[in-house]
């Protein structure tokens, strides 16, 4: 049987779909393995589709069945055992959306980040007192414990820009973002501050969508696309809105989010004339 259902982690992901490559392989059906295993068909779906990981004995029993050899098995063990290993997203799981922490922990061992924000800054170059202020006015039933928990987690996601092989981060920012004052106006310019430091980075490319634009593809929400270093480990899209949030999987859904992110990056300002709209913005908010 499967343990009991966790976030979504990278390494459980790939074991998920290195599992159902074995079975086919093997030119098995799930009805097949189940029989010849005793491990239950709903149990070996949700094992398959990453939604719950799988017991030592009851991965023993499918790679036995499968007749893999001993270097896919002690692959196949060793993506276990890191599975096993919480995610960045474990001290929040209690604060976030099951999506979101999953997001999280994507994030965390993400190659890149292509993203695109509509009306706020992203959570990742966001300050705290920017992050609760949004919290509090998005979210307002929220208690004051998992508010301060969810801006805490904004903060500790920011550790991937600076880390030794930190995320390659790629932002396409509404000029909304920049202009509407959140917070207050100390709050405001102290996350303008934030905006301009940050873009300094080489790992930092921040570009504003002016209002001049007119429409664009990004109208319809936000999204983020992650890459991965592991060829092993496809990319994959986050997709925010005020009802809902998503992970979007799938080569033409993965494609169909590059187009509309290449299009709005050359509707956009070029990053010299974006980092002199954020110095001209942080210079109108009064202190």
């Amino acid at each position: 049987m499967a343990g009991k259902r966790t976030t979504l982690t990278v390494r459980l992901r790939r074991l998920a779909a290195m599992l159902r490559e074995l079975r086919e392989a093997a030119q098995l059906s799930k009805e097949d393995v189940s029989a010849r295993t005793g491990i239950n068909v709903t149990t070996l779906y949700r094992i398959e589709m990453a939604q719950a990981r799988p017991q030592r004995r009851t991965l023993g029993a499918m790679l036995d069945l499968y007749q893999v050899s001993d270097k896919i098995r002690e692959e196949a063990l060793s993506l276990l055992t890191d599975a096993l290993k919480p995610g960045m997203s474990h001290a929040y799981e209690g604060a976030v959306s099951d999506v979101y922490a999953t997001y999280i922990n994507f994030e965390a061992e993400a190659l890149s980040a292509r993203q695109y924000q509509t009306s706020t800054v992203p959570g990742l170059l966001q300050t705290y007192e920017y992050a609760a202020a949004v919290i509090d006015t998005t979210m307002p039933r929220l208690d004051a414990a998992t508010m301060e928990s969810r801006a805490k987690a904004r903060m500790d996601r920011a550790v991937n820009l600076s880390k030794d092989d930190p995320l390659e981060l790629w932002v396409v920012m509404d000029e909304a973002a920049v202009r509407r004052v959140v917070g207050g106006p100390a709050v405001m310019a102290g996350q303008l501050d934030r905006l301009i430091t940050e873009t300094k980075r080489k790992n930092v490319i921040l570009q504003i969508l002016p209002f001049d634009a007119g429409a664009h593809p990004g109208m319809a929400g936000s999204f983020t696309l992650l890459d991965f270093r592991d060829p092993a480990d496809p990319e994959l899209v986050y997709v925010e809105s005020l009802a809902i949030d998503t992970l979007v999987e799938g080569h033409s859904e993965i494609r169909r989010f590059g187009v509309i992110f290449d299009q709005l990056r050359a509707m956009a300002l070029s990053p010299r004339d974006s980092a002199v709209l954020l110095a001209e913005a942080r210079a109108a908010i009064a202190q």
